[in-house]
């Protein structure tokens, strides 16, 4: 194992993770693991032949990104991963730094480098913080390795970090900790005497370990954040133990807000959660995501919008009391207000999951659209044209046409597409909800149509006929 060195430059990290830990430091930081063997979760990294496991064994670190929520181990891992071979390690904040500290690093870097020989990895946190013109100063440093760059980030890459140091680095992507890992880290920390609680005498059932690690949703520092903080409060009992209790984990941990930003990626995946969970006929879900973006802030017009929107494309005319409804409970919405105006929303939601879906009406504009851009403005048939004019009525504009309510059922058997398109079918319902009864009536009006169209053809080749026969008697 090399001989991993801190840079004491101003806005760089001087805390050597690696050397005995600091009992005034968190506790978070306290139980940080040293060696991938101590690193609890992601397993698909560092598990036995995996990626970073082999990178840690090889001692030759690649630049890399990793990319995962808060707390799930993303500096752990760029410090373990310092430690796989004779690195120089220097580590800064994305959100104290500029070019001009990427320059100083670099600068010393390559003195480094030339006079003893030794790499230097250079870790920033929250790297797309950086701007572009700033990640750009870091490339020609990477491709002439003179640094190798670790970034952490809780961003999505594709959209934070620019193409160029992308297909320099390689993306290593973190999940949310399980809950089963977060208890084993808990565990750690009251079992430990010297990084952790070890020495205090705490009384924490499994119950209450389950409660922290469900609050932490993943985050294995807030988890541990938590405990530390209930661990402080708790009062003494007779025997000098401290019995942390559900009352007292809720008082440490505060109230916290779902993860979620209304610009970020998050805020995306969320809605499509919601409309997929819509739209595969899951109220239990769609009704959860709704709350998740109730409850984090998001515009509730935004949501009604994605109703109305969800009722005309996914549900049609599958259930034709889907659209008004949605439109409803938008307006219900701006009249009730925010205290209350997530009782129609919800209302919405669920039963739009449950309503019969067809898309049938989208793809009938699709289909028509594709003909209107293939096919330009064909001619309109004669007697469906407006006839204001005596100059059009003597064109013969509307001449022919025939008004349904004149006729049995209110319907004539006649097409009404241009020439030709005559035939084309764009609407294609479903079997499903009222569709299947527009269905019926479509087809049987086909049919109509078609023996209409037969007879007519019929009549007309018999008239062609009778002709030939009349000339030649002539």
């Amino acid at each position: 194992m090399g001989n991993t060195t801190r840079s004491t430059k101003k806005k760089t990290t001087s805390q050597d993770l690696f050397s005995p830990p600091d009992s005034a430091a968190p506790l978070a930081d306290r139980m940080r693991p040293r060696h991938p063997e101590e690193f609890v979760g992601q397993e698909h990294l560092l598990g036995e032949g995996h990626f970073l496991r082999r990178i840690f064994d090889s001692g030759e670190v690649p630049s890399l990104i990793f990319w995962g929520p808060p707390g799930s181990g993303k500096t752990t891992l760029a410090y373990i991963l310092a430690e796989a071979g004779d690195y120089h390690f220097v580590s800064f904040s994305a959100v104290l730094s500029g070019v001009k500290d990427i320059r100083g690093v670099v600068d010393e870097a390559r003195d480094r480098l030339g006079h003893h020989g030794k790499k230097t990895i250079l870790f920033v946190d929250e790297i797309h913080r950086f701007n572009r013109a700033q990640q750009d100063a870091f490339l020609p440093h990477i491709e002439a390795g003179t640094i190798i760059l670790l970034g952490a980030t809780t961003e999505n890459p594709s959209f934070e970090i620019i193409a160029p140091l992308l297909s320099r680095s390689r993306v290593i992507v973190l999940n949310s900790l399980e809950s089963n890992d977060i208890v084993t880290i808990l565990n750690r920390a009251i079992s430990d005497p010297e990084k952790g609680l070890g020495r205090v005498k705490l009384n924490i059932d499994d119950e209450i370990l389950e409660l922290i690690s469900h609050l932490a949703g993943g985050d294995a520092r807030r988890a541990l954040n938590t405990l530390e903080a209930s661990a402080h409060i708790a009062p003494p009992g007779e025997g000098g133990e401290f019995t942390i209790t559900r009352e007292i984990v809720r008082e440490a941990y505060g109230e916290k807000l779902p993860l979620y930003d209304k610009d970020r990626e998050e805020h995306y995946n969320v809605i499509s959660a919601f409309i997929k969970s819509m739209r595969g006929s899951d109220p239990d879900a769609a009704v959860y995501y709704l709350a998740r973006m109730f409850e984090a802030g998001e515009d509730p017009l935004f949501i009604a919008r994605r109703l109305v929107i969800f009722a005309a494309e996914d549900i049609g005319n599958a259930d034709p009391h889907a659209l008004p409804l949605a439109v409803a409970a938008m307006q219900a919405f701006d009249f009730v207000g925010l205290a209350e105006g997530w009782i129609p929303l919800a209302q919405a939601t669920t039963y739009l999951a449950s309503a019969p879906k067809s898309n049938a009406s989208l793809e009938s504009y699709t289909r028509a659209r594709s003909d209107v851009k293939q096919e330009g403005s064909l001619p309109i048939p004669l007697e469906l044209r407006n006839a204001p004019t005596n100059l059009m009525k003597g064109l013969g504009y509307g001449e022919e046409y025939e008004y349904p309510h004149n006729h049995p059922g209110h319907w004539v058997a006649r097409h009404y597409l241009p020439e030709k398109l005559r035939g084309r079918i764009y609407y294609r319902p479903t079997d499903l909800g009222e569709e299947k009864n527009i269905n019926s009536r479509l087809l049987n009006w086909r049919r109509q149509r078609s023996a209409k169209d037969a007879q007519e053809k019929g009549k007309a080749g018999k008239d062609t006929r009778s002709g030939k026969r009349e000339n030649r008697k002539d």
